[in-house]
């Protein structure tokens, strides 16, 4: 009997780290909070409604459920565009809830329902986590990258989960449906919460662009002409070389599109057609350069060098270091000590 009280520790946790994400000083946290309170309450509530067995709560549970995979892809579309939740994303929780609330006079296919919201959002965070993400940090994307897909294959394990108590009910009248759902929402709602808290911390808030606030970007063509490409690249290799844009450890594409006004997404293809790298690397690349001058031309330490270039960890930047040069940042300066004056 130990998946009975399973639910009610992981929406203890749950509920703890919404406290702490909501008392940091910053925005950075509120969003990301209101979406663990929202993991703790559903998980409370599947734990309540398999225990005690009220109407209250078999009305709540689908809604609640209708809910996380809505808020997931909020916290996850402003990594690439902020802004609000067009009013159709809406329409699934209110649907659900309608059904949940109109039964026994209107017996709506909640389960049906809540596998495509699932599986359609699950879908949707796998195709997203295949661009780059504007508003983060350029040093973070493919953390991003991962960690979106994990959030896409959690929605679809869920909707897995759906199958499973359909099975159960179909074949064993519903006698394994409080184990599956004790253990796949123990499974999917702490995840879920940690990806998005994770991210939201290499997410920049909108009103952090020193310049007007952003806009959909228009259309843009699958290939850049030569030309094209090789102008923009110029535009940004100017932009880092001349302002050492570069030395900011939280510039975003977001950030450089604004700069440059140069959709962003243009950006990230010159990068790659001229390149054969993402914008990250390149980005990096620019970092390294300025490294490997302090590392020459000064008596830093090595942690100051890679703070004043733009990295935040050290293993990120021995690894993009490495990955450059071929040797570590102290074996670099071994081998070209700085001369004498």
């Amino acid at each position: 009997m130990i998946a009975i009280p399973l639910p009610f520790v992981v929406s203890l946790l749950l509920f703890l780290l919404a406290i702490m994400l909501w008392m940091k000083p910053s925005q950075e946290g509120k969003s990301p909070s209101l979406f663990a309170a929202l993991c703790a309450l559903t998980t409370a509530i599947v734990g309540l409604r398999w225990t005690l067995d009220m109407a209250i709560f078999r009305m709540l549970q689908p809604v609640c459920a209708a809910l996380v995979p809505l808020a997931a892809w909020y916290c996850f579309s402003r990594a690439h565009q902020p802004g609000r939740l067009s009013p159709l994303h809406w329409s699934g929780p209110i649907v659900v809830a309608a059904g949940s609330l109109g039964y026994p006079y209107w017996h709506a296919p909640l389960d049906l329902i809540l596998t495509m919201l699932y599986v359609g959002y699950g879908i949707a965070l796998l195709r997203s986590s295949g661009t780059m993400a504007s508003e983060v940090r350029l040093s973070d994307v493919e953390w991003v990258k991962y960690a979106e897909w994990v959030a896409g294959g959690m929605l679809l394990f869920s909707a897995g989960i759906d199958g499973a108590l359909t099975l159960d009910f179909a074949r064993y009248d519903g006698a394994h449906a409080m184990y599956i759902l004790a253990v796949g929402y123990t499974l999917l709602l702490p995840t879920l919460a940690l990806v998005v808290v994770m991210v939201s911390q290499s997410t920049q808030p909108s009103g952090a662009a020193e310049s007007a606030p952003s806009e959909p970007e228009p259309p843009t063509q699958a290939v850049l002409s030569a030309g094209e490409a090789n102008a923009i690249i110029a535009k940004l290799d100017t932009l880092l070389r001349e302002k050492q844009a570069f030395l900011d450890p939280d510039l975003t594409l977001g950030r450089l599109s604004r700069k440059l006004t140069i959709p962003a997404r243009q950006i990230s293809m010159a990068v790659n057609q001229v390149h054969g790298r993402n914008l990250s690397k390149v980005l990096n690349e620019y970092r390294i350069e300025h490294a490997k001058e302090r590392l020459l031309t000064s008596d830093e330490s090595i942690t100051q060098v890679y703070l004043n270039s733009g990295f935040q960890t050290k293993s990120n930047f021995n690894r993009e270091f490495s990955r450059v040069t071929g040797q570590t940042p102290s074996a670099f300066r071994r081998q070209a000590p700085v001369s004498e004056p």
